[in-house]
């Protein structure tokens, strides 16, 4: 009897292992019918299905209600009918995929204006939202949607801006995207993300959006089973009214997942770039990922990995790497979010009209990044897509932010895997914007190599050049990818790296020393947008190091090169900025081949840049619109104006001091689009001060705009982050050794869980 009890319980959990590491099939169905809305109707009919409507043109949503909403084998009486009714052209069983929200919960709540240190230090030291706000650039006009678990509609710091038409509940297949409600909470992350956007400003309740003048929606979609299908309708949903689609979720970070968009997800992302917005292309911002502490790289997340989406990063209170940060050459920029225990975190709304300061996360840093979307689309509506990745990456701030990786690209741009191009910069991006000329039209190129297969044993290398000689139609670099197939032993055990002809090198892949599988990458298409602005000219060089033990042998079996990119846009000045260059100050004690931390260093002044840019349209003699560049005193004076009002223009040339303008000939490629951005001085704490003294003279209004930390209560102020820190759970065995100096001692867990059935926040 003991005997068949002991075999009982192995196989019960045999059974649930298999469960949980493989995806179930679901009782929802894709069906592609030609016909029509009225051919799809009756086809659901005679087969028993329920239609909930257009995933897009020709295919439809079907669920089941008879058969089982958990199954290991697809069920195949549907399947053949399907098959063999002649009005159905391609029909497939939804299965379920792990899809987790990327925030990692910590307990604390101070829901003051003042605490928004992210949005009002000054100093280059916040996202520089508040010189928009002054000029009155709120978000107006722009959608956003939150693509997470449900959205608090009725929350009094959200209610004024949501936005019925931006909303919908996928998993329960209606119009309402409330959350469901239970005794942890666990359905409050898209209800936090929403308020980092458009939480309504000057209201007496908790904080403000970034972008407090949008309209934001909810899409209820991981409160349930995650399939494609239901990727695909949120990612599409509405998308000739909603502007900006916010995710900050995705697949496992947990160090050995490859996972990304199915086929009917994929096809709602170009869809979407294509379509939405009347053409101009929707715009997928999304959050890198929370892996750093398992050493996840965001390359292998197909999400933050793909050319569509905006992939952000964070940033700790004081300028450091986050402990849970991925580092990935496809990440564009980053914002501020939760650090290490003694940095404070991001103030949101939360579930049941509550208010918090604990969002953390890449969680709090996409919607942060969306909002400021939002307000660039304020000031030029006819923003493409591509226009926004092109302003982020000029308008982004490497200072202040600490890494051991900075580099300067071919086109003069510094960037970093754990930053990208810096700190997004609200207030740049909305001067750029202003006179913006769209970009010329994408193209798109794939360069194949004739000597693919490469055997690559273990503890050895290969480098494989590949010599670009043409590239029809990109002369200018955006994205590049390379699309590898490569099989090993042990996936973890590779390192992949790629060069361009200009000489920037990027980790395509870094070790994941969990990642046990044999599955290698096929024709997966790892990202970079570090060579954005190069030319694609000349010999690219992939290596691939394999550091597998005795027998752990890979193989390089197939490898090409997508080149993204555009024409050359026809400039005013052949001047470009110079590129700035981080501080090479030896640490003590140091060795030679030690990577030294690059900081950039502290400046005073705000950058500002102009678009002098458009596609050539007449190859003689082309007529080039002259826009600039800026004159500071006219800044000044449109700043000045703006926070006075009734300013003469004598006084505003002395209430900001002016600056010269430098420039330096571009010693980088001919083909990249030089744009001189006049770099003009603006005195931060000067601006706050006159703003707070004609605060009746400005539209919108805040209680307080600089905090002070009230330094005589400094002890208890210690002993509750001390206790704070100590609830974080994170197991400092797993940090990366260069952090070592940034992040106290944690515990045990990474983080609190919120789940339902296999979905968890962290």
């Amino acid at each position: 009897m003991k005997f068949y009890l002991n075999l009982v319980c192995v196989i019960i959990v045999v059974t649930s292992c298999i469960l949980s590491s493989h995806a179930h099939y679901t009782q929802q169905w894709a069906v592609h019918i030609p016909g029509g809305s009225q051919v799809a109707e009756e086809v659901a009919a005679d087969h028993g299905f329920v239609n909930h409507g257009l995933i897009f043109e020709d295919h439809y949503f079907f669920s089941h209600r008879l058969v089982a909403k958990r199954s290991i084998n697809p069920n195949p009486e549907k399947r053949v009918r399907l098959a063999a009714d002649t009005r159905v052209a391609w029909a497939a069983q939804q299965k379920a995929k792990r899809r987790v929200k990327r925030s990692i919960a910590l307990q604390d709540s101070d829901p003051k204006w003042s605490s928004m240190w992210y949005l009002n230090r000054g100093n280059g030291l916040d996202m520089n939202v508040i010189p928009a706000w002054l000029e009155g650039v709120t978000g107006k006009g722009a959608v956003v949607t939150i693509l997470d678990d449900g959205l608090e509609k009725d929350h009094p710091d959200l209610i004024r801006n949501y936005d019925p038409l931006a909303s919908y509940d996928v998993n329960n297949q209606d119009s309402d995207p409330s959350p469901r409600y239970d005794m942890i909470d666990s359905n409050r992350h898209g209800t936090r993300c929403a308020g980092e956007v458009a939480a309504t400003s000057n209201n007496s309740i908790c904080a403000l959006g970034v972008a407090h003048g949008a309209h934001v929606g909810g899409v209820r979609m991981l409160d349930g089973d995650v399939t494609d299908a239901v990727e695909a309708r949120s990612l599409s949903l509405n998308p000739q009214h909603i502007d900006i689609y916010s995710a900050s979720w995705g697949p496992d970070d947990d160090g050995k997942t490859v996972d990304g968009p199915g086929e009917l997800a994929t096809r709602a992302f170009i869809e979407g770039v294509t379509k939405g917005r009347n053409g101009k292309g929707s715009i997928f911002v999304w959050a890198s990922g929370n892996g750093g502490r398992d050493q996840d790289n965001c390359n292998c997340d197909g999400y933050t990995n793909s050319i569509y989406s905006l992939s952000i990063s964070s940033a700790t209170e004081h300028g450091y790497v986050p402990w849970y940060s991925e580092a990935c050459s496809s990440t564009l920029a980053s914002t501020y979010s939760s650090g290490a225990g003694n940095e404070r975190q991001v103030v949101t709304t939360d579930l049941r009209h509550a208010c918090t300061s604990s969002h953390t996360g890449t969680s709090a840093s996409a919607p942060l990044a969306a909002g400021i979307c939002a307000l660039a689309l304020e000031a030029n509506p006819n923003l493409t897509w591509r226009d926004m990745q092109h302003i982020v990456v000029r308008t982004a701030r490497p200072q202040h932010l600490t890494a051991t990786d900075w580099q300067v690209n071919g086109a003069g741009r510094n960037v970093s895997h754990s930053f990208g191009y810096g700190l997004m910069d609200a207030y740049s991006m909305v001067v750029m914007a202003r006179n913006w000329i769209t970009v010329p039209e994408q193209h798109k190129c794939e360069v194949l190599t004739s000597d693919a297969n490469k055997q690559i044993p273990a503890k050895s290398e290969v480098i494989i050049p590949m010599q670009v000689t043409e590239c029809d139609g990109v002369e200018i670099l955006e994205h590049v990818q390379a699309k590898l197939t490569i099989f090993a032993q042990r996936r973890g055990d590779l390192n992949i790296q790629l060069t361009s002809p200009m000489g920037t090198k990027v980790t395509l892949l870094a070790h994941r020393t969990h990642d046990n599988s044999r599955a290698g990458f096929s024709y997966w298409p790892f990202m970079s947008v570090h060579s954005w602005g190069e030319s694609p000219f000349g010999t690219w060089k992939l290596e691939i190091h394999n550091d597998g033990r005795l027998m752990g042998r890979a193989t390089l079996q197939n490898w090409s090169l997508l080149l993204y990119g555009t024409k050359r846009f026809q400039s005013i000045s052949s001047n470009t900025n110079e590129p700035l260059k981080p501080n090479k100050k030896p640490s003590r004690g140091s060795k030679k081949n030690k990577p030294k931390q690059k900081t950039f260093p502290k400046l005073k002044n705000q950058r500002l840049s102009v678009i002098t840019t458009r596609p050539p349209k007449i190859l003689s003699k082309p007529k080039v619109k002259q826009i600039g560049p800026v004159k500071d005193t006219i800044v000044a004076n449109i700043l000045n104006n703006t926070i006075l009002n009734s300013a003469s223009k004598s006084k505003a040339k002395t209430s900001l001091p002016t600056s010269t303008i430098s420039s330096t000939t571009s010693d980088f490629s001919p083909y990249f689009y030089a744009v001189p951005d006049s770099k003009v001085n603006l005195d931060h704490e000067q601006m706050v001060k006159h703003y707070l003294k004609f605060v009746k003279n400005v539209t919108i209004t805040y209680p307080v705009m600089i905090p002070a930390r009230d330094s005589s209560d400094k002890k208890s102020y210690k002993k509750s982050q001390k206790l704070k820190e100590k609830s974080r759970d994170i197991q400092s065995s797993n940090f990366n050794p260069n952090m070592k100096p940034f992040f106290p001692k944690p515990s045990d867990k990474p983080c609190n869980k919120e789940s339902k059935g296999n979905l968890t926040a962290c």
